[in-house]
């Protein structure tokens, strides 16, 4: 019925410890929003594809699974369907079908949820790095705190361990131990080591390409280091790069094969690009978090970068005798 793309599979499969780790923290609820995200966005390919006389592409579960783990724990499962359905149909079905999307799919989604919907999503995140404190488990029907991501942490002012962001471990206290398993932020974002993991496996199976993700994390490394070395007002701290979703979209949304550039040179400049904006967005908008937006930025750029970096090829012209 879908159209084979082991290549899909393998990113399906770098998922799943993400999947599993955000099912341990925040609880089954988990499953439902993957599960909501999977159907929903299965039924609108199938339903435009069939009426093209097309077979569905498997990349439509990649969608899905991104935008899933894209979400904080406790989002409605309705915004979930409607995030969904409008990653599938607007920013791919519009242009096309798989291949033709000028934007990243699932990152249109979270976008589009996340201004239509935002003091909705805001009160669905699980309080993290909260130490001692009595946390509410998810589906159990306490409204969650505004904003209580690791990012909205360290902007007020407050640090939180360093083994605590990388493992996904939130409120792991250095010589107490663990005071509980709610890490905080979106489903996916939660451990750097599993992400980084998956990101080493896409880039061994020649899954994805490194080029995206490396330079994606230098531009975000190099400009928040020069912040810091300059002490510029208002930034964060540098421990903050190690938090939110800088990783999850370094190693699963820059490197999209179809709204990513295709030429060596252009894909370095694209990670920079979206790597650069991450930062200036958190550090200087509204916005606590500045992934999504960074990413569809490079996507608008992508085919322009493709023309400027093309490598034109010089006829060789025989010497005659």
């Amino acid at each position: 019925m879908f159209i084979k793309q082991p290549i899909m599979r393998k990113v399906m499969l770098s998922l799943i410890p993400i999947g599993v780790l955000g099912i341990w923290l925040y609880g089954i609820r988990v499953l439902a929003v993957i599960a909501v995200s999977v159907l929903v966005s299965v039924a609108i390919e199938v339903l435009f594809e069939k009426k093209q006389g097309r077979k569905p592409s498997e990349a439509v579960f990649v969608t899905a699974l991104l935008f899933a783990l894209s979400m904080p724990p406790l989002v409605p499962l309705w915004i979930v369907a409607v995030g969904s359905a409008f990653a599938v149909f607007m920013a791919k079905e519009v242009f096309g079908g798989f291949g033709r999307n000028v934007f990243n799919p699932a990152i249109s989604g979270r976008v589009f949820v996340y201004i239509s919907f935002a003091s909705v999503l805001g009160n669905a995140f699980i309080p993290g790095g909260n130490f001692g404190a009595a946390l509410p488990a998810a589906g159990s029907g306490v409204d969650a705190l505004s904003a209580a991501t690791p990012l909205a942490i360290m902007r007020s002012g407050k640090a939180l361990p360093f083994i605590s962001l990388v493992s996904g471990i939130r409120n792991y206290v250095p010589g107490v131990g663990l005071q509980g398993s709610i890490a905080g932020g979106s489903i996916g974002e939660s451990s750097i080591i599993l992400i980084a993991l998956a990101g080493v496996y896409l880039i061994a199976t020649k899954t994805a390409q490194w080029r995206l993700m490396v330079s994606t994390l230098v531009g975000a490394f190099v400009l928040q280091g020069i912040f810091v070395l300059l002490n510029v007002p208002g930034t964060l701290p540098f421990q903050s790069l190690f938090a939110g979703s800088l990783w999850f979209v370094a190693v699963f949304m820059s490197t999209d094969p179809v709204s990513a550039p295709k030429k060596p040179l252009a894909q370095y400049v694209y990670g920079l690009i979206i790597g650069i904006c991450i930062v200036l967005i958190r550090n200087f908008s509204a916005f606590p978090e500045g992934t999504s937006f960074a990413v569809l930025i490079g996507n608008t750029c992508a085919s322009l970068l493709d023309k400027l970096f093309a490598v034109k090829q010089q006829t060789v012209r025989p010497v005659m005798p």
